[in-house]
C-alpha cells in the first residue's frame, strides 16, 4: 500500500514536471503566444522611459540672419540625492527611520557614516563651484533652493498618502495641483501634531521621480570651465555636466517687440496649447513664447517634439522615437536695417528727440513686406525673463509695440485719403478752391495752422487754395471743409479700403497648417467711427456710425479718429501703387524668398482714377519738393535726386494727444519704392520732429539697396 502510494506520488510529480517544462518551452520557443506577450508587457510595466528634450525652431530675418537660435550650453547639475544632505530637515530624517529599524543602533551608525560623507562631499561642491567666480553663499542659496523645492513636493505626497481632509480636495475639484502648499501644510500638522512623525512621513516619501533628477547648479561659460568642472567633479557621484538648449537672441533688443521672447510655460493657456500630445506638451522648467511678438505668434511652429526612449525591466530599450525639432519662421524684416533705425533713433547726437518715444515702419511697396518696425524704447531680449518685473513696470512700456499696438490720432497724414475720398464721390474737383482766409475759423470749425502759428497769415496768400496746394500747405480749412461734405458712411468706406478701423492680419502662415487657431500679433484695430468698437471689427457692416458734426474733425486727423503706424504706412504704400491694396506681409513661408513678387489675389484695386491718384500724389511730391510745402526744409538739402530718388510725403502735428508725424513714400527711377511711417510722442512739430527722421530713415534705405543708389560725392 505505501510503495503505491508513492509510485503515485512520483507519476504525478513527473506529470507536473513535464507540463512546467512544456510551458517553459513554449514561453521560450515561442514568441506569438499570448505567455510571452503578458511576460514582455510586465517587463515593460515595470521598466522606464525617458524623455529627451524639444530643440525649438529658429527665427530668422529676411536675408537669413539668425534672429533667435536654441544654442546648446553646458551646465553643472547636482542630484538631489547628493544636494539634500545639506538639509537638516533631510538629516532628521533619515536618523528618525533609522530608529525605526530592528538594530536601530547599527542602522543609526550607519545613517551618520551616510550624512557626514553627503556633507562633505557637499562641501567640496560648494568649493569647487567658486572656481568659476561665484560666491560660497550664491552656490549655498541655490543648493537650499532646490532643497527646498523637493522637500515641498515630498511633503505634499506624504500629506497626499495619509488620508488627508477630503474637504480640501473636494474645495479644488480633484485638482491636486491647484491646491495651495500653504493648506496641505496646515492639513498635515493638524493631523500630526507631532513633528518627528511628520519628518518620518516626508522621509518615507523616497518614490518620487524628481528625487533622482538633476538640477542645474551654474553655467559653463567657456571651454576651459568645462574642462575644469570636468577633471575637478570627475569623482564626485551626483554631479554632472550636462548640455541644454538655451534661447539666443543675437541682436538682443533690436526688434525685440516684434521678434519676441520666451518664458516659462507655467499658464494655463500654455498648459491648454498641447494637451493632447504627450511629447508635445511643456514639461516643468520648459519655455513658450510670451506675449507678444513671433516667439507667441508662431508657438505652434517654433515648438519641438521631445524624442523619447521606452526601457523595459531588464533596462533594454524596446522603443525609441526621435526627437523632432521645431520648424523655423522667416520674417520680412531687414534685422541691419531695423538695427540702424533704432540707434540712431536712440543716439543723442544724431536726434534731438532721441528721449521720445517714438515708433516708425518702412514697407517694400511692390511686395508689400514690413522691412522695418521699429518701436522705442526697447528692451534686451537675453534678458528679458529676468528682468521682467523691471521692464513690465517700467513707465516707458518698451514692451509695447508703439507700431502695432498703439492708437494715434493721425493728424494731416490722413488728408491724402479725404482728398481721394471727396475727389471719388463727387464732392470736389481737383481745381475747385476752398479759400482760406487770415481769420479765425467759425466757432466749432478747425482754424489753419498757418493762422494760428502766424497771425495775419493764410494759404490764400500763398496760392490758389485747390486740392494740388491744400495738400502741399496741409490746410485745414480746405480738408475741414471737404470732409463735411462726404457723406459720413462714405468716408468711413474709403478709411476702411485704405486699412484702417480694423486689424490687419499677421499671423505665421505655416501656423495655419497647424490643427489650431492661428495666433495674430496683438494690434490696436484703429478708430473710425464717433464710439470706440467693442468688438474686434472684421467686416466694415460692424463698423459703429460717425456722426455727421464730427466728420470736419476727421477731415485734418482730430476728433475720435484713431490709427496705428502700420496703417499709415501701409496706406502711403495703397497710394504708391496707384490705388492697388495689399496686406502688409511680416512672415515668409518656406517657399518665398524675400525678392520674389507676392501673388496678385494678394491685391485688391480700389478703383481710383488715375487722375486723382495724380493729384494727390503731385500735392505730396510738393510737400517735399517745392518751396512752401510743409517737409520742404528738412529735405531741400537731401542728396535724393542724386541719387535717383524722389521722395512723396505728408507731415501731421496733432494735439491732446500731441504728437508729430511724417508719411510718404520714396520711388526711384528703376521702379523700386518703399513706404514709411513716422510718429514721435509729444512732438510738436511733424516738420521739425518727424520729417527729419523720415529723410535720414529713407537714405538708411537708399545704402541698404532697396532704392536708388548711394551716391558717393566727388572730391
Amino acid at each position: 500500500m505505501y510503495n503505491r502510494r508513492i509510485k503515485i506520488f512520483v507519476g504525478a510529480s513527473v506529470l507536473f514536471l513535464l507540463i512546467l517544462l512544456f510551458r517553459l518551452v513554449q514561453m521560450q520557443l515561442l514568441p506569438g503566444s499570448s505567455v510571452q506577450d503578458e511576460i514582455a508587457q510586465l517587463k515593460l510595466s515595470g521598466g522606464r522611459s525617458r524623455q529627451l528634450k524639444t530643440v525649438r525652431g529658429r527665427i530668422l530675418d529676411g536675408k537669413g540672419r539668425l534672429l533667435a537660435v536654441d544654442e546648446l550650453r553646458f551646465q553643472l547639475h547636482i542630484s538631489y540625492r547628493l544636494s539634500r544632505f545639506a538639509d537638516p530637515r533631510v538629516q532628521r530624517a533619515e536618523l528618525l527611520k533609522a530608529a525605526q529599524k530592528p538594530d536601530a543602533a547599527a542602522a543609526e551608525a550607519k545613517a551618520k557614516e551616510a550624512i557626514e560623507i553627503g556633507t562633505e562631499n557637499i562641501r567640496q561642491v560648494i568649493d569647487k563651484c567658486t572656481y568659476f567666480g561665484l560666491e560660497r553663499a550664491d552656490i549655498a542659496n541655490k543648493i537650499k533652493s532646490i532643497n527646498d523645492d523637493i522637500w515641498n513636493l515630498r511633503t505634499f505626497v506624504a500629506w497626499r498618502r495619509n488620508n488627508p481632509d477630503p474637504n480640501i480636495i473636494q474645495k479644488y475639484a480633484g485638482r491636486m495641483s491647484s491646491i495651495p502648499l500653504s493648506e496641505v501644510i496646515a492639513d498635515f500638522e493638524s493631523r500630526f501634531p507631532s513633528e518627528e512623525k511628520r519628518l518620518l512621513l516626508i522621509g518615507r516619501v523616497d518614490d518620487i521621480a524628481e528625487m533622482d533628477a538633476a538640477s542645474p547648479l551654474l553655467e559653463l561659460k567657456t571651454d576651459d570651465d568645462i574642462f575644469t568642472s570636468q577633471f575637478e567633479f570627475m569623482h564626485t557621484d551626483g554631479v554632472q555636466i550636462l548640455p541644454e538648449a538655451k534661447r539666443v537672441y543675437p541682436y538682443g533688443s533690436v526688434a525685440a517687440q516684434t521678434i519676441g521672447w520666451v518664458g516659462l510655460a507655467t499658464q494655463e493657456e500654455d498648459k491648454k496649447l498641447f494637451a493632447d500630445d504627450r511629447l508635445t506638451r511643456y514639461l516643468d522648467n520648459e519655455v513658450c513664447g510670451r506675449e507678444d511678438g513671433a516667439e507667441y505668434v508662431c508657438e505652434t511652429v517654433l515648438r519641438g517634439r521631445r524624442g523619447e526612449e521606452i526601457y523595459d525591466l531588464d533596462r533594454t530599450l524596446v522603443s525609441n522615437t526621435e526627437t523632432q525639432f521645431g520648424k523655423d519662421v522667416t520674417l520680412t524684416l531687414d534685422i541691419e536695417l531695423q538695427k540702424r533705425i533704432e540707434n540712431y533713433l536712440l543716439d543723442q547726437n544724431l536726434n534731438p528727440n532721441y528721449k521720445m518715444l517714438t515708433a516708425a515702419v518702412v514697407i517694400d511697396v511692390e511686395k508689400g513686406d514690413i522691412l522695418a518696425l521699429v518701436s522705442t524704447p526697447t528692451f534686451d531680449l537675453n534678458y528679458a525673463r529676468y528682468n521682467y518685473r523691471n521692464i513690465s513696470t517700467d513707465p516707458n512700456t518698451p514692451m509695447l509695440n508703439r507700431a502695432l499696438n498703439k492708437h494715434y490720432p493721425p493728424g494731416s497724414v490722413i488728408k491724402p485719403v479725404i482728398l481721394i475720398a471727396g475727389i471719388e464721390d463727387g464732392k470736389i474737383t481737383h481745381d475747385e478752391i476752398i479759400s482760406c482766409p487770415a481769420q479765425k475759423a467759425p466757432q466749432g470749425w478747425p482754424s489753419c495752422w498757418l493762422y494760428i502759428r502766424y497771425p495775419g497769415s493764410c494759404h490764400d496768400n500763398e496760392w490758389s487754395n485747390n486740392a494740388r496746394n491744400a495738400i502741399k500747405g496741409s490746410c485745414n480749412i480746405y480738408f475741414s471743409r471737404l470732409a463735411d461734405r462726404i457723406d459720413p458712411v462714405v468716408l468711413q468706406q474709403w478709411l476702411f479700403k485704405f486699412g484702417y478701423g480694423h486689424q490687419i492680419c499677421l499671423s505665421c502662415p505655416m501656423s495655419r497648417d497647424m490643427n489650431h487657431e492661428p495666433r495674430n500679433f496683438r494690434q490696436a484695430s484703429g478708430i473710425i467711427s464717433s464710439t470706440e468698437p467693442k468688438t474686434i471689427i472684421t467686416s466694415f457692416d460692424e463698423v459703429p456710425t460717425l456722426d455727421r458734426g464730427e466728420r470736419r474733425y476727421f477731415g485734418i486727423g482730430q476728433g475720435n479718429l484713431r490709427v496705428t503706424p502700420l496703417q499709415v504706412a501701409n496706406a502711403m504704400a495703397t497710394i504708391a501703387r496707384h490705388g492697388v491694396y495689399k496686406s502688409p506681409r511680416l512672415f515668409l513661408t518656406p517657399n518665398d524668398t524675400s525678392d520674389e513678387p507676392r501673388a496678385t489675389s494678394d491685391e485688391i484695386v480700389l478703383g481710383i482714377s488715375p487722375h486723382t491718384l495724380e493729384v494727390v500724389r503731385d500735392g505730396m511730391s510738393a510737400v517735399v519738393n517745392e518751396p512752401g510745402g510743409t517737409a520742404y526744409s528738412p529735405f531741400a538739402n537731401s542728396n535724393f535726386s542724386w541719387q535717383a530718388v524722389k521722395v512723396y510725403g505728408k507731415t501731421g502735428s496733432t494735439e491732446k494727444p500731441d504728437s508729430a508725424w511724417f508719411a510718404g513714400f520714396a520711388e526711384d527711377t528703376k521702379g523700386c519704392s518703399i513706404s514709411i511711417a513716422v510718429v514721435v510722442e509729444g512732438g510738436q512739430s511733424g516738420p521739425r520732429d518727424a520729417a527729419p527722421l523720415a529723410r535720414d530713415i529713407i537714405q538708411f534705405c537708399i545704402e541698404a539697396g532697396y532704392i536708388g543708389k548711394p551716391h558717393i560725392r566727388s572730391e
